[in-house]
């Protein structure tokens, strides 16, 4: 018996089945041909289904410029009674993930995270100076200073003229070095210039020291606090061993890189009573005192690198400009110093920076070629080529000069404070994401219930459509920020 062939419905045609439809459809593509792969990308970008939410979830963290995305839920159930309290799960999400903020605190990698982690920043460092956030107002009558300790010189660099309009290195004799290059500089040099913080003579300049030091500046801060406490010992005759039972040194360091590669220290240095902020210090426990042992300590500490038939044994010393200026309250009518809050906003304001704003680069390096075609001046590319040439020699294995190539050697963390110094930024953190989330009364007391997790990375950062909205989402956050600030200067 034969079948019966079943006829099939004519579903549209593959192809446009007039000319005229032709004709549009290739004047269409024709059109995308001519748009920029950011279009392209953005046409894309709108028509997805959950582009709504998704603007939604970027505002939500600030247009943040390289966020994380998370895919899984969070369960919250009554301890007691087994009862679900709170659902959540990014299967309803755009693209089943959720975006969290990367947190990077440079301002090249993510300027809306940076300021933020600014902000966080300010406060820690403004706590310990006025108090608040769990540290009693008493300590704006401790011994406070702002101390900035440099790099030594390891050979004459070209200097930024300044608001004075001074010259760079002005010599009546001129004279020249021992490769034949000039030892002097008559140019005035602006701020932009990109001369400033480039050697004289690279052939004289002390690249292994340079590199040397920065790879030691961390050991060389914590023998600096050692050799603090035991002057101000000294100077209140006492033993080392005994200070604990009389003060406390705290304090608060950010590093910053100078033009010519090179870091240097500023620290909010305090003196506490014996428990700590929440104590007064001896009465012999005076600014000036505190001042005098700063600087005596500085003169005195110095630390060692290993040895090596390259570069010797290096001795690791605070160069020998060194700033000491006490911090006065705004509550108070002190003629000399810096206020608590104009610290503060300095500490900030160099948080957020890294060797990538004086021309470095902020991400390894992984090969000696990489570091020839970094997009540096060459100043900084010695340096990092001779952090890679060091960092091969067994005897300085030690100090991991290739893993931190990048930063000129330099392995130290930009913030560190001590542990009495004020809060921390995880409670800072907390208590912001608290009053973003509000306050519910009917929730349920603190370990009445049982929260369940499970999250993984599924992926990070932008398309180029996507990072162009984030930036815009990121503006006009901050031009709303200014805006609510000029309304509240103004008592509105």
């Amino acid at each position: 018996m034969n079948a019966v062939p079943i006829p099939r419905e004519r579903g549209p045609p593959m192809f446009p089945a007039t000319d005229k439809a032709r004709r549009s459809v290739l004047r269409e593509a024709e059109r995308l041909r001519l748009l920029s792969s950011t279009e392209r990308d953005l046409i894309r970008l709108v028509h997805e289904p959950g582009f709504p939410r998704w603007l939604e979830q970027i505002k939500s963290i600030g247009g943040c410029a390289h966020p994380v995305y998370l895919s899984g839920r969070t369960t919250t159930r009554d301890a007691t009674t087994g009862e679900i309290l709170r659902y959540y799960d990014t299967d309803n999400e755009p693209g089943g993930r959720m975006p969290v903020r990367c947190r990077n605190r440079r301002e090249t990698r993510c300027e809306p995270c940076s300021r933020l982690h600014a902000g966080d920043t300010f406060h820690l460092v403004r706590s310990g100076l006025l108090g608040g956030k769990g540290v009693t107002e008493r300590v704006q009558l401790h011994p406070r200073l702002f101390v900035t300790l440099t790099a030594p010189s390891f050979g004459a660099v070209h200097r930024e003229s300044g608001p004075d309009g001074a010259r760079c290195r002005p010599r009546r004799d001129g004279g020249v070095c021992e490769h034949g290059r000039p030892e002097s500089c008559g140019l005035r040099h602006e701020e932009t210039d990109s001369a400033v913080g480039q050697p004289l003579c690279r052939d004289c300049y002390d690249y292994a020291g340079h590199v040397l030091w920065h790879a030691s500046a961390g050991s060389l801060w914590n023998r600096y606090c050692h050799t603090l406490r035991r002057h101000l010992a000294t100077a209140a005759g006492i033993t080392q061993t005994r200070l604990r039972e009389h003060l406390t040194v705290s304090f608060a360091k950010v590093a910053e890189y100078q033009r010519r590669g090179a870091v240097h220290f500023h620290a909010v240095i305090r003196l506490d009573g014996p428990d700590g902020p929440s104590s007064p210090p001896p009465v012999w426990a005076t600014t000036d005192m505190l001042t005098e042992a700063v600087r005596s300590a500085a003169d005195a500490v110095e630390v060692r690198t290993p040895y090596s038939l390259a570069t010797s044994e290096r001795v690791i010393r605070w160069g020998e400009q060194i700033d000491v200026r006490s911090i006065r309250s705004d509550a108070f009518t002190e003629s000399s110093g810096v206020t608590d809050n104009a610290v503060a906003a300095y500490v900030a304001k160099y948080v957020s920076k890294s060797v990538g704003d004086s021309g470095g680069i902020d991400y390894r390096i992984t090969d000696y070629d990489g570091i020839q075609l970094a997009p540096v001046n060459n100043h900084l590319r010695a340096l990092m080529a001779m952090c890679w040439r060091l960092g091969g020699l067994p005897e300085l294995e030690t100090l991991n000069l290739r893993s931190w190539a990048h930063t000129l050697g330099y392995r130290g963390h930009v913030l560190t404070k001590s542990r009495r110094y004020s809060t921390t930024y995880g409670a800072l953190r907390a208590v912001r994401a608290e009053h973003r989330g509000g306050t519910d009364p009917f929730s349920p007391e603190e370990g009445t219930t049982v929260t369940e997790s499970a999250w993984r990375y599924v992926g990070s950062g932008h398309s180029t459509a996507e990072a162009e909205l984030a930036a815009g989402i990121a503006e006009d956050l901050a031009a709303l920020r200014e805006i609510r600030r000029e309304l509240a200067a103004e008592g509105r």
